[in-house]
């Protein structure tokens, strides 16, 4: 009844605010629900587990003492008893803050005459580094914006040589020009001495 998404694993600049992304979708939103939220984390190299926050929404939330206190906060889901947004926010990541993570639901579906209950949990890795490095992605991103730039700029100046050819064909020699000047004001002086034979 719910699907979890969240990334498997990513990167945090020391010393930087960091957010850990965990949404909880529910398939039909017009099921009420309850729910409520955990987090757990393992250090590089440590086999076990450790809860590091606890958010409910009668509660508000509950962070562990030790280095993830006054840092760790959270910043999913507010104002509803369904959770849908279960992510949390570090302030200012630190080198004991890199390692596995895993950001667990526990939420109750009532439909009519009982009540469902399920749980899902999903885990993420989270690597701490010096300086945030670029990915490929927003690399070759930024190659193929300029790359169209470029072109987009190469197209306009061909369309505006194309256009002053065809108003260039279209107008008429200086010669006729002139003549036709003449022709028009000879007219407009016949016309003064109709009148004025008139």
């Amino acid at each position: 009844m719910g699907r979890i998404f969240v990334a498997s694993g990513t990167e945090a600049v020391l010393g930087a605010p960091f957010r850990l992304l965990c949404i909880a979708c529910k398939r039909r939103s017009e099921t009420p629900a309850e729910a409520e939220s955990e987090w757990f984390f393992r250090p590089e190299g440590n086999p076990q587990f450790q809860k590091i926050l606890h958010y409910s929404p009668e509660e508000g939330q509950w962070v562990a003492p030790g280095p993830f206190e006054h840092v760790l906060s959270w910043n999913g889901s507010r104002g509803t008893r369904d959770l849908q947004d279960l992510s949390v926010f570090l302030a200012a990541v630190g080198r004991d803050h890199a390692g596995h993570y895993v950001c667990g639901l526990r939420r109750n579906l009532t439909f009519e005459g009982y009540t469902y209950s399920l749980a899902r949990n999903q885990s993420l890795r989270l690597a701490v580094v010096e300086k945030a490095r670029r990915d490929l992605a927003s690399i070759v991103s930024e190659i193929l914006m300029y790359v169209l730039i470029v072109v987009l700029t190469l197209w306009l100046a061909a369309e505006m040589l194309y256009c002053y050819r065809k108003v260039a064909a279209a107008a008429p020699p200086p010669d006729s020009a002139s003549e036709y000047l003449a022709i028009t004001s000879e007219s407009k002086e016949n016309c003064g001495g109709v009148q004025a034979a008139e």
